[in-house]
């Protein structure tokens, strides 16, 4: 900032004697007036002389084809002011003809307008469309790998937990632990069963692999599943019967309470049987079989000394009431009447009563007797100090069912669920405000309660049973599946009870893993078995994709989002994230036949499964894993419409070692070869147009490697662009019926070739000679030759300029430049 004039003519100077030493052109010295000249000058020679030079040469080109090149111009001109597709000035003389040309014009520039915006809004229509379509797909893919299903209590140790172990078994073999793979070997065997037709019951297979769970519920659940499906045998039902009509069904609930309270009597008696065993001194059983000694013997390690409150007197030192309820409580009910008969004289009713209730098929007393015993307890049992005696009483009358829960005798969570199923009336509606019904037990449980009253996620189990004995089977199942530790059971219940026709299913496979049903009583849920399914094998389905096959197949029949098959479906998302394509689908042999993939065996049309997965293959933009699946679906015509399209695009690229390009031409020479061979199914037009690209990729490899003669040879034998004035009308007319795939490689090919007639004209000015320039001068010389690469040249020009498809302007700049350079 501070330096003077003086300095910056100083360093002037030093810049002009710089560039004054070795420079090796003369240097130009001119002030501005010489500089503005010679800029008009140059101006004037591009706009004008140029532009006139073009116009003589447009007049000579389009004059031969009957063209009036003024005329043309001023149409042009026109044209030229509404370039931004404005509407026009409307005229204001009263020239109708003016003002009906004015009017026409405005009429096809709107017209122009509107295309664009409709071209513009549909494009971008279908991009918001595709990329939904790709977000709803990503978003079940999440959903599926969540283990919740959007509830409110998330238990993230235990989510931690999932992730870690999941990431720990992918890094061996397989990501299966041993109880995964021993269920995934029962669904195998099962699917193979059902694929030679022979009967196989899933559930038999599962009760095989019970005891290698350490789990006792679990055992106990699956021999309960058992009892289930052999109590579904018993009374016929059908095996096409819906699964609401099956689960709403009076017969199917009777059957069902009965059952649940038997698996929870026997789980006491044996818990009694533990007892009294493990403590022999204390409970001094002695040598008489039965249940009545035996919950005598337990009564003695169980109660404390003394105990307030209890009536009735003792049998053997044990008191009368207790020894009744934990008869009852551990099934017996015989074990039970024989301390009924040590009753006093002043209950002497309820021993008839009980002996009713014994002889009862429904384990009920008759409308008259309950009404008594109801009564009495009313009179006296309910202000009694025994709370065994009220117990008994309350099971016996279903006395309270609603408003006392027992909780000195039912105070854990089994024997509370056992007391409410002895108290439910299953024949009676929900309205009736004094009755336990089993609607009303299942929302008390599930809604009233809930997780965190169960404590759910410290004692997992606890809470499914307490839900799968209620028949809340979804519930039970989708909050068992939260429990990674648990989750693989969870999964192979819901197939047990899928198979036995029981699980309440959505209508769409796309809903929530647990939704509330509509239509159904309360509080009915549906468990979306295709998610479960799917979310499940998403831990495997990369390690072992045969394992995820399997359970794939049981989702046969069902139809997903799009109404395809859900196995198809879940079979090309298998395929495309595992990219197994040969172990799954099969291969093509040299001799061209299939061999087999693992899907064969599932499926007789497997074409319809390779043809589905190639065309999601194609909507993802995996195209050239969708030509391989097209062929090998036998789908020729599909295969060469995609690998036209992928080779049009590479076609006038230079080869390189693992490019695109070498890869495609690869794949297009084995097609090409085979189905020289072995024949093809594709259209005339589709074969014709690959085989014509495969041609154009030899012409450019040998351009690209500087082989001009040859190249310019193949695009000779070619006959795709004229070589002569006389053969551009012919040209034209073969182009029209040209695919856009040829049709796109046209301005690759009118450069190459005008290359190589560039590159011989400048050798013939060279001291290299080609052999064919050589020969070429033995018949008339250099000129003559010359003159044969002129007419060639503007042969193709004329071909640009007549054929009905829109040049890129770069390519037209060039011809038009290397067309003059020859000139």
């Amino acid at each position: 900032m501070s330096s003077s004039f003086g300095d910056l003519l100083q360093q002037a100077e030093q810049l002009t004697a710089d560039m004054d030493s070795g420079w090796e052109l003369p240097r130009v010295e001119r002030n501005l007036h010489q500089l503005a000249e010679a800029g008009q000058r140059l101006w004037t020679q591009t706009t004008g002389a140029a532009g006139d030079n073009a116009e003589v040469k447009a007049s000579i080109l389009l004059g031969t084809k009957g063209f009036d090149v003024p005329r043309l111009s001023e149409k042009l001109d026109r044209l030229d002011t509404a370039k931004t597709f404005e509407p026009l000035e409307p005229v204001r003389e009263t020239d109708i003809q003016g003002f009906l040309r004015n009017e026409r014009e405005n009429a096809i520039l709107a017209a122009i307008e509107e295309a664009r915006k409709n071209t513009f809004n549909q494009a971008e229509r279908h991009q918001w469309s595709c990329m939904e379509n790709e977000w709803e797909k990503e978003k079940e893919k999440i959903l599926n790998s969540l283990l919740g299903a959007g509830q409110e209590s998330l238990d993230f140790a235990v989510e931690t937990e999932v992730f870690t172990t999941s990431s720990l078994n992918l890094q061996g073999r397989s990501a299966l632990d041993a109880t995964e793979l021993a269920y995934a070997r029962q669904i195998y065997v099962h699917n193979e069963a059902l694929i030679q037709s022979a009967r196989h019951n899933v559930v038999d297979g599962f009760i095989e692999i019970v005891d290698r769970f350490d789990d006792p519920i679990i055992k106990d659940m699956w021999i309960f599943i058992k009892e289930l499906g052999g109590e579904l045998q018993k009374s016929q039902v059908s095996s096409l019967t819906m699964a609401e009509k099956i689960r709403f069904s009076l017969d199917f609930q009777v059957a069902f309470i009965r059952l649940a309270r038997s698996f929870l009597e026997r789980r006491y008696l044996k818990f009694v049987q533990d007892t009294v065993y493990d403590n022999l001194q204390q409970a001094m059983l002695g040598g008489v079989p039965g249940t009545f000694h035996l919950v005598k013997s337990f009564l003695k390690i169980k109660l404390p000394p003394v105990l307030q409150g209890l009536e009735d007197g003792e049998i053997d030192g044990t008191p009368l009431w207790p020894l009744i309820y934990y008869c009852l409580r551990c099934g017996d009910a015989r074990a039970a009447l024989q301390a009924v008969k040590h009753v006093p004289q002043h209950l002497g009713e309820f021993r008839d009563l009980f002996a009713e209730y014994m002889k009862s098929k429904e384990g009920r007393l008759s409308p008259s007797s309950e009404s008594k015993l109801r009564l009495q307890y009313r009179r006296s049992i309910r202000t009694s100090q025994d709370p065994f005696k009220r117990a008994v009483y309350c099971l016996i009358g279903h006395c309270d069912v609603l408003s006392d829960s027992h909780q000195e005798v039912a105070n854990k969570t089994e024997d509370y669920l056992w007391l409410k199923l002895n108290q439910i009336t299953v024949d009676e509606e929900e309205g009736v405000h004094d009755s336990l019904t089993f609607q009303r037990l299942q929302t008390m449980l599930l809604e009233q309660f809930g997780e965190a009253h169960f404590s759910a996620y410290q004692k997992p189990l606890l809470y499914f049973e307490v839900l799968f004995l209620t028949g809340q089977f979804e519930a039970a199942i989708e909050f068992l599946s939260r429990v990674e530790a648990f989750r693989s059971h969870a999964v192979h219940f819901a197939i047990a009870l899928f198979k036995m026709q029981l699980l309440l299913l959505p209508e769409s496979t796309q809903a929530q893993l647990l939704t509330t049903a509509s239509g159904y009583p309360t509080p009915s849920r549906l468990l979306n078995f295709a998610r479960l399914i799917m979310s499940y094998t998403r831990k495997f389905e990369v390690t072992d994709p045969r394992e995820a096959l399997q359970y794939f197949y049981l989702l046969r029949g069902m139809k997903g989002p799009h109404g395809h098959d859900l196995f198809m479906s879940c079979i090309s998302e298998l395929v495309l994230e595992t990219r197994e394509f040969e172990m799954l689908l099969g291969r093509l042999e040299p001799d061209g036949k299939r061999r087999p993939g693992c899907i064969d065996k599932f499926h007789k049309d497997t074409q319809s499964i390779i043809e589905h997965v190639a065309k999601d293959s194609a909507e993802k933009g995996l195209s050239e894993e969708a030509v391989n699946l097209f062929d090998l679906a036998k789908s020729h015509e599909k295969a060469l419409e995609i690998l036209n399209k992928l080779l049009s695009q590479v076609v006038a690229s230079p080869s390189g070692l693992q490019s695109p390009r070498d890869r495609l031409q690869t794949m297009a020479f084995d097609l090409a070869q085979r189905y020289r061979t072995l024949g093809h199914t594709a259209s005339q037009s589709r074969i014709s147009t690959f085989y014509l690209l495969l041609d154009l990729m030899q012409f450019f490899d040998l351009f690209h490697a500087g082989q001009l003669d040859t190249a310019f040879d193949v695009m000779r034998k070619l006959k795709l662009v004229p070589l002569g004035s006389e053969s551009v009308e012919e040209k034209v007319a073969a182009f029209r019926q040209y695919n856009d795939e040829i049709r796109r490689t046209l301005p690759d090919v009118l450069l190459a070739t005008m290359n190589i007639l560039y590159t011989n004209y400048r050798n013939t000015r060279g001291t290299g000679q080609s052999p064919l320039i050589e020969s070429q001068r033995d018949d008339g010389g250099q000129e003559r030759y010359r003159q044969t690469l002129r007419r060639q040249a503007r042969a193709l020009i004329t071909f640009a300029g007549l054929i009905p498809y829109r040049l890129p302007g770069d390519t037209n700049a060039r011809l038009v430049q290397l067309e003059v350079l020859m000139n």
